[in-house]
């Protein structure tokens, strides 16, 4: 891997100028000569022991495609087998960051005004500039699972729209951001829908939800996408269901939603310790959560019985705080929230005239915390995430 801080490195700028040149030139003679689908499924053949970019050592060459704008990445990986391994690779997000080219992206389920669908589109924040992922496999769903790791999306199990409930999946399929490609990965243990999902320390966790008999669960397993493999783990102490779920500081918090120990909705949170792989309980949850974001290490919610606040969790010392949302007209709107850098945004869940996307910035000077923001999806926003690639 290039080490940007090794002694001569600013020496080779010119090399790394010649490079990039050398660059544009293998790709335009690659994509003269090869052909590929929209899906960018070309099969290049390379010996690996060719270098990555003929007369340049490796780690020049990596840094050159590194430098190359996010948008070009599906086209660049379509070239060849070696530049699609490795621009998928960890080391390429590494020597990505520090070479300051990572971007942020936003990743938005839109629902269709008419009520006819929904697709996935990504708001870059440079512009109006849009774009519309390709279709998700499989059925379309609700009730499931997302969560990021690196630069992939995952899409969690859930029950198909078009046959009801009763049909619950425990299909799992994995979006890369770098090639703009889906993917099916293997299956849960356990078909789920309506539950908690989150990722900690680089493995996603899925806890309770309801089964395909309409039971409500109290398992819980682990997704390692190093070995693609799930694996069942402590179980809570009752089921739970129409929960959510975030990581602090090396834990699992799993709140909101209903147990069966309940009538109602439950204050209750479940705490994961995995170096224990133990759980245990407290007391100081929210209810009726219809939007919930982690930043800067801190959980915003909305309950639903006040949309006119934001309740802020701090897992320090387990303490909320509410700050209210400065929306005036209807009091019916409601909000799923997005991220993006490093602020909060609020858009609207119904189609409401003149409404501008709320921005919450928590390390703004007090009484200057909320803006506008010009950043609205095509549609209604029925969940999102941020990928940085």
């Amino acid at each position: 891997m290039l080490d940007l801080a090794m002694p001569g490195f600013f020496g080779v700028q010119k090399r790394l100028a010649d490079a990039e040149v050398r660059l544009n030139v293998s790709i335009q003679s690659n994509l003269a000569t090869q052909k590929f689908s929209a899906g960018f499924s070309l099969q290049a053949q390379q010996n690996p022991n060719c270098p990555i970019i003929p007369g340049l050592p490796d780690d020049v060459a990596k840094f050159c495609l590194v430098l190359l704008p996010r948008k070009q990445l599906p086209v660049i990986g379509a070239v060849c087998k070696r530049w699609r391994s490795f621009i998928k690779s960890k080391e390429f997000l590494v020597i990505r960051k520090e070479a300051g080219k990572i971007e942020e992206w936003l990743y938005i389920l839109t629902g269709d005004l008419d009520g006819s669908g929904n697709h996935w589109e990504v708001l870059s924040g440079l512009g109006d500039n849009r774009m519309v992922l390709p279709p998700m496999p499989g059925s379309k769903k609700a009730g499931f699972g997302i969560a990021v790791i690196d630069a992939y999306l995952f899409v969690i199990a859930g029950y198909s729209v078009d046959i009801g409930k009763e049909c619950v999946s425990n299909d799992v399929y994995q979006y890369d951001s770098r090639l703009n490609r889906w993917s099916t990965l293997t299956k849960m243990n356990i078909a789920r829908c309506d539950f908690a999902c989150a990722e900690l320390d680089g493995f996603i966790y899925a806890v309770g939800g309801i089964d395909s008999h309409g039971d409500c669960l109290s398992s819980v397993e682990v997704y390692d996408p190093s070995i693609n493999k799930w694996t069942i783990i402590e179980s809570l102490r009752c089921p739970r269901w129409g929960c959510f779920a975030c990581s602090f500081e090396d834990k699992l918090y799993v709140m909101g939603g209903r147990s069966s120990f309940t009538i109602g909705n439950t204050k209750f949170v479940n705490v994961y310790h995995p170096e224990s792989h133990s759980w245990n309980e407290m007391r100081s949850g929210c209810v009726m959560v219809t939007a919930h974001a982690v930043l800067d290490n801190k959980l915003f919610c909305i309950e639903w019985k006040n949309q006119r606040k934001l309740a802020i969790f701090n897992p320090v010392d387990s303490s909320w705080n509410k700050v209210p949302v400065p929306v005036t007209g209807s009091s019916s709107i409601a909000f799923r929230f997005g991220i993006f850098n490093h602020k909060l945004l609020l858009f609207a869940l119904e189609e409401t005239p003149g409404y501008q996307t709320l921005l919450y910035d928590p390390d703004a000077p007090v009484g200057s915390e909320w803006q506008r923001s010009s950043l609205k999806p095509s549609g209604l926003c029925l969940c999102s995430v941020t990928i940085k690639a």
